[in-house]
């Protein structure tokens, strides 16, 4: 089944941190991508996102509104809703402290 890109909304990117929102309908994915920043995730709807990922393989992994989660820079990926509802939730990603 071939999936439809979902949307990416960026909502601020400065020098510190780059916030985005993420909202996946049913059928849809963020494309394989690697992460060069540690970020966190904070779910706005609840949902089960599959998670094809190169060290674990296929993964499945359920969000629950408000329940944050921190990663490290380095995640390989790609972020899919195989479910039947929309999935939304903000990433923040952190960005290097430069020196002043």
């Amino acid at each position: 089944m071939a999936l439809r890109p979902a949307t990416a909304t960026v909502q601020e990117d400065n020098d510190r941190v780059r916030v985005t929102e993420w909202h996946l309908p049913p059928g849809s994915e963020t494309g394989a991508h690697v992460h060069e920043m540690d970020y966190v995730i904070v779910p706005v709807a609840a949902g089960t996102l599959t998670i094809y990922d190169d060290t674990a393989g296929q993964v499945e992994s359920p969000l629950t509104v408000g329940q944050s989660y921190f990663r490290r820079a380095g995640v390989s990926h790609n972020v899919t809703n195989q479910g039947e509802s929309d999935i939304r939730f903000i990433e923040i990603e952190l960005k290097p402290e430069r020196a002043t």
